[in-house]
C-alpha cells in the first residue's frame, strides 16, 4: 500500500480526499458507472463482463465432473483462478504470481464460497465419486482500481447466467448440448464485494488505480442481506496501519450503504 506513485502526489491526493473531494470529481463514497455484459465467452457455461469505470474484469464460469474434495463427499466442489497479466496493468509482469495476484482469486472464493450462494450439494452426480466442479476464472482486462469488488459482480453475474452441461451415456460432460438448466443457486442470495480505503482520516471506496497506490490501509469486505439485515462472510485488512473504532463503525455502516448502491445497479442484469 501507498507504492507506486509520489509522495507529493499522495500528499495531494490525502489534502483532497480529507476535504471528501477527488481527482475526478466525486466524493469519497461514490462508485464509478458499473456496467455489466453477458454471454462474451462462448467457451464458457457462463460468462460476464463488468466495466467499473475504466476498470475491466471478465469472470467465466466451466463445468467439470470429478470426484467430490475427501471432506465433503456429499457436495459439489468451488475453485477460482485468476491471473493478473501485463496486459491489465503496467504495475504487472510475467513471472511467479506476486500477492495481489494471489489476493485476487482468494477474495473473490472467499466472498462466493461463505455467502453459500452456490447450493453445493445438490451438484453431486453420485455421492462420494461424482460431482460437478464449478470453476470460476477471472480475467482482468484492465486495472484502474478496485479491481476485487469489480470481479466479485463479474463472478456472480456469470454464475446467475450459467447453465448446466448434459451428461453423455458414457457419464462425461456434454458441452455440445448444454441444458436450459441454470446453476443451483440460492434464491435471494447476492454476494457482493465492497472494499474500503483509508489515506491520512479520509475513507474512500472504488478507487482508481492511483488512488488505490496512494492508500495507506485497506479492508475487503463479502456480504450479503437477507431482508434488511447484512451479513459480513469475508474480511481482510492490508496494510499496517491500523483503523480506528471510529472508522470501523463508519465502514460497518457504509458497506451497508454501499451494498445497496451496488445491488441496486445491478439487479436489472442479475
Amino acid at each position: 500500500m501507498g507504492m507506486g506513485i509520489s509522495k507529493n502526489t499522495q500528499e495531494a491526493m490525502k489534502t483532497l480526499l480529507e476535504q471528501g473531494k477527488r481527482f475526478d470529481g466525486r466524493k469519497c463514497v461514490d462508485y464509478r458507472d458499473i456496467s455489466v455484459t453477458y454471454n462474451v465467452s462462448n467457451a464458457a457455461e457462463g460468462s460476464a463482463r463488468v466495466m467499473m469505470g475504466k476498470t475491466e474484469v471478465i469472470a467465466g464460469v466451466k463445468l467439470t465432473l470429478d470426484k467430490p474434495y475427501p471432506d465433503s463427499p456429499d457436495k459439489g466442489n468451488l475453485m477460482v483462478s485468476g491471473d493478473l497479466l501485463p496486459l491489465a496493468s503496467p504495475r504487472y509482469e510475467v513471472g511467479p504470481p506476486k500477492f495481489d495476484a494471489i489476493e485476487l482469486p482468494r477474495l473473490v472464493d472467499r466472498s462466493i464460497r461463505e455467502s453459500h450462494v452456490i447450493e453445493l450439494d445438490k451438484l453431486v452426480v453420485k455421492a462420494g465419486e461424482k460431482v460437478w466442479t464449478v470453476i470460476i476464472d477471472i480475467y482482468p482486462i484492465n486495472d484502474d482500481g478496485n479491481l476485487v469488488d469489480a470481479a466479485v459482480c463479474a463472478a456472480i453475474a456469470a454464475l446467475r447466467q450459467a447453465k448446466m452441461p448434459g451428461i453423455t451415456e458414457a457419464g462425461f460432460p456434454d458441452y455440445k448440448n448444454r441444458t436450459k438448466q441454470g446453476l443451483p443457486l440460492a434464491k435471494e442470495v447476492i454476494p457482493l464485494s465492497v472494499t474500503i480505503f483509508k489515506l491520512g482520516n479520509a475513507l474512500f471506496v472504488d478507487p482508481t488505480r492511483e488512488e488505490a497506490e496512494a492508500a495507506e490501509v485497506k479492508c475487503n469486505f463479502g456480504l450479503t442481506k437477507q431482508g434488511k439485515k447484512y451479513m459480513v462472510h469475508s474480511t481482510q485488512k492490508t496494510g499496517a496501519k491500523p483503523f480506528t473504532q471510529k472508522e470501523l463503525e463508519t465502514s460497518a455502516v457504509l458497506i451497508g450503504e454501499k451494498y445497496d448502491e451496488l445491488y441496486d445497479k445491478l439487479k436489472k442484469v442479475l
